[in-house]
């Protein structure tokens, strides 16, 4: 947060609005961040395919939550393994192992993190998207060792693959 006393000036960020990447496979759209916010708060909204998702990662500067608004994802928080229809909210804390799969056709879901900061690792990572939609499928997976070392310096460590681990 903030420690200047400078007013931080109201968002509207109605539909199709807001910084928009293609990051793992999504169409990640920033509609508040540490700019916008005073480092408060990044908002997230996600439209997502089946099967994607994160890798298991641990957050050590961010709480993450989620909400579903429409499909259903899978996630898999310190260990326990709960379905998340349209409707539901999931919270996982930092200093906690988690990670979440896309189980419908698709899913449209927001990505929460307090305070700001996480989306400058998806801006590193991903790239502006070329269209408001779903990118096309990668051809090749994810290079975990480089994503690592990319997470690293944003205070986050990858502990595996993407997926529900078993």
């Amino acid at each position: 947060m903030s420690n200047t006393t400078e007013k931080i000036p109201p968002i509207v960020a109605g539909p199709g609005e807001g910084e928009a990447l293609w990051f793992l496979g999504i169409l990640a759209t920033i509609k508040s961040s540490a700019e916008t916010t005073g480092g408060a708060v990044a908002v997230i909204e996600h439209l997502a395919p089946q099967g994607s998702g994160s890798p298991l990662h641990v957050h050590s500067r961010e709480d993450e939550w989620f909400y579903v608004i429409d499909g259903e994802l899978t996630f898999w928080v310190g260990g326990e393994v709960s379905a998340a229809p349209a409707g539901t909210f999931v919270f996982g804390p930092k200093g906690i192992p988690h990670t979440f799969a896309v189980s419908s056709e698709e899913a449209r879901f927001l990505l929460v993190t307090e305070p700001a900061g996480f989306e400058a690792f998806m801006r590193a990572g991903g790239e502006p998207a070329e269209r408001l939609e779903i990118p096309p499928a990668p051809t090749e997976p994810p290079d975990i060792a480089a994503m690592s070392a990319l997470a690293a310096e944003y205070g986050i460590e990858i502990l595996g693959p993407p997926g529900i681990p078993e």
